[in-house]
């Protein structure tokens, strides 16, 4: 059986690993500013165009940049862009529309439509290997814990076709056996998801770690029965406050594993 170990010291054995992907494995959050930016100001234009004076959207702006985590150096870790959904995004932006004086319908339809426009727009100016940087030495985690026999997976808000893009576009197929993505049901951080996931894994939580990034995955690991559940603060330029975990991981090279798993 594999062993993990934090700084030289043995937190178990496993056989499964499941990694949150954004601010955890991928250096999220140059991509996020980008879309926090262009969410609002689509939605600026959107409300300029029906009449709002300056002082409407200067308080549009705030609403949404408080609501997405978008502040002045960057994004906060545990702001709805960081953590949640696109469809919960897109709910909060709703939210924030009512409180402009929309009704529940209208403001709706018109985040809907935001949102579209602005994943068209980057759809159209991306290249086809444009992701996510990974953040340094996640890739040689994911690989020792391969050539260990612990397998590993992801489990993340992203959808299936970025989940699978980013696995592409940094070669990581062979070290990730499956995933858990916005497009499941259900999605995390309901505990469900883990439950999911072990079962297309054929693994028990109890056998498996989870690393995350956000206090609503390490309490649903928790929840769930996961054997180990591991934070990690270094994949944004504010460290997230985390109090679910058990052990916390500041740089992948902190972690380790030791010996091999009796699985084939």
């Amino acid at each position: 059986m594999a062993h993990l170990q934090l700084r030289g010291r043995s937190l178990g054995p496993v056989q499964g690993v499941l990694f949150d992907k954004d601010g955890t494995l991928s250096h999220s959050e140059p991509r996020l500013i980008a879309l926090a930016d262009a969410r609002i100001t689509e939605a600026l234009e959107r409300f300029q165009a029906m009449g709002a004076s300056q002082s409407e959207r200067s308080e549009l702006h705030d609403l949404l940049a408080r609501t997405y985590g978008r502040c002045q150096s960057g994004v906060t870790p545990e702001g709805t862009l960081a953590v949640a959904s696109r469809q919960h995004n897109l709910l909060s932006t709703a939210t924030v529309f009512c409180q402009m004086q929309l009704g529940w319908p209208r403001a709706l339809v018109l985040a809907d439509e935001i949102f579209d426009a602005v994943d068209h727009r980057h759809q159209t100016t991306s290249s086809a290997v444009d992701s996510p940087a990974l953040l340094p030495g996640a890739a040689e985690v994911l690989r020792e814990l391969h050539a260990a026999g612990v397998v590993c997976a992801l489990i993340s808000n992203d959808t299936k076709a970025g989940i699978q893009g980013f696995i592409d576009a940094h070669q990581l197929d062979d070290c990730i056996a499956d995933v858990w993505s916005a497009d499941h049901l259900p999605t995390k951080p309901h505990v469900g998801a883990v439950h999911g996931l072990c079962a297309k894994l054929n693994l028990r939580a109890s056998d498996c770690a989870l690393i995350g990034d956000a206090d609503t995955d390490l309490l649903m690991a928790r929840q769930a029965g996961i054997g180990i559940t591991l934070g990690y603060v270094a994949g944004w330029h504010q460290s997230p406050e985390l109090t679910e975990h058990e052990q916390l991981i500041h740089d992948w090279s902190e972690l380790t594993i030791k010996g091999r798993s009796n699985k084939s």
